[in-house]
Order: structure tokens, then C-alpha cells, then sequence
């Protein structure tokens, strides 16, 4: 018998190849005779660029961010040179796993330190990004992103706006005049398993709130 093993990762819990290897070892001991293929998965959340490293081939490269409660954190993206690639995790710059499970509260956390990964790709000489959006421990609609990339996002008074959830209360002009200008010549493609937009009942809002912190207050506000 021959048993391909092809999880995803246990989230805040197991990494995908720690799943596929205890897998493996607790069907070894039920099966002595069967041969296994490991071949872990990722969905666009944790381990995602990981899993691309691993089909594609290419390098990792890591630099500090700043994370999802504003803490700076050290996060890592593939490039790929033969393709002119770069793939890279929100979850590794803004993911949950960065954030005690005390302090999670997606209308105080942001996505720049993603942006900021994205600014740190664009200095390799790449075609096309791919960006896995599972995982994130934020809300923000991808303003901490636009803001690290050169973006000003401004409320009323012509001020920034802080690119978190509660922040977005208060955008009026969003201006892209000031946009990172290496952005227009490459292709960006977001990595999901889900087509959830951002607010109404079936909104990212509140499905998946619960899982970044968010109380039924926050949701409903």
C-alpha cells in the first residue's frame, strides 16, 4: 500500500509538514509494510510560501517587519529568480500565530508589516508576486499594506488615518498618487480558498472575526 499524505497545517497549532510527519508516524506503526509520500499543502494561510519554495525550488529571504500590534517581528518570502517570482505569507508579517491569544483584537491590528514584505520583494527584480491571504490576524481591509507601500490614506481633516480596523472608521481620501511606482510593473495575485468580501452577512467581518478576536460588539460596530 502506498499512502500520499497531503495536509494543510493545524492552525496555531502544527506547521503542515509537522502534521504530514505525525501522520505518518501514527499510520507506520498501523501499517509496517506501506510506503508513504509526503506532500503538505497550505490553503494561502500559514506555510504557504513554504509549500511553493518546496514545488517551485528558489530562496528564502527574512527581514524584520513591523507585526500585527505593531511590534516589530522578524517574517520571510521566497524568491524564485528563474521565474522572476516572489510568493510571501500575511500570515508571516500579520499572521495570528504573532499575537498572544490574550491580546488579539482585529480593530487595533494592522497589515503593514505585509507591506512592508511586499516593498522588501520589489527589490528583486521580479515579474509577479503571489500573496497568500490566510491567517491574518487583522481587519484593516489591506490598509496597513497600501499605507507601507506608499499610500496615504487620510481622514477628514486631511490627516493619516492609523491602518487598522478601528482606523478605517475615520478614511475619507484614499490617495495612490504616492504609491510605491515598481508596483506597476509587476503582477500581483492573491492566494485563497475563500471569496468573502469585507462587510454583510457572509462578510470577512463576521465570519472570521471570531477567530482574530473580534467580539459581537466589534462586528456589529
Amino acid at each position: 500500500m502506498h499512502i500520499v499524505i497531503a495536509p494543510d497545517s493545524f492552525k496555531e497549532s502544527l506547521s503542515a509538514p509537522q502534521v504530514a510527519n505525525a501522520i505518518q508516524t501514527g499510520m507506520a506503526a498501523a501499517l509496517p509494510n506501506a510506503t508513504f509520500s509526503l506532500l503538505p499543502m497550505a490553503d494561502g494561510g500559514e506555510g504557504f510560501a513554504q509549500s511553493m519554495l518546496e514545488r517551485l525550488g528558489g530562496e528564502r529571504f527574512h527581514c524584520d517587519v513591523t507585526g500585527p500590534d505593531f511590534r516589530p517581528v522578524t517574517a520571510s518570502f521566497v524568491i524564485n529568480r528563474e521565474q522572476r517570482l516572489a510568493v510571501l505569507d500575511v500570515a508571516s508579517a500579520s499572521g495570528l500565530p504573532l499575537m498572544p491569544s490574550t491580546a488579539k483584537n482585529p480593530l487595533h491590528t494592522t497589515s503593514l508589516g505585509t507591506g512592508e514584505l511586499i516593498r522588501a520583494a520589489l527589490d528583486h527584480d521580479i515579474d509577479e508576486i503571489i500573496i497568500g491571504l490566510g491567517g491574518s490576524a487583522t481587519n484593516d481591509a489591506g490598509a496597513g499594506i497600501l499605507t507601507a507601500l506608499g499610500a496615504r490614506l487620510l481622514d477628514g481633516a486631511g490627516k493619516p488615518i492609523i491602518p487598522t480596523g478601528h482606523g478605517l472608521g475615520a478614511l475619507m481620501t484614499l490617495d495612490l498618487s504616492t504609491l510605491d511606482s515598481r508596483l506597476r510593473a509587476v503582477t500581483l495575485t492573491a492566494a485563497c480558498d475563500v471569496d468573502n468580501p469585507l462587510c454583510g452577512p457572509d462578510g470577512a467581518a463576521i465570519v472570521f472575526g471570531p477567530q482574530k478576536g473580534a467580539t459581537v460588539s466589534h462586528i456589529r460596530s
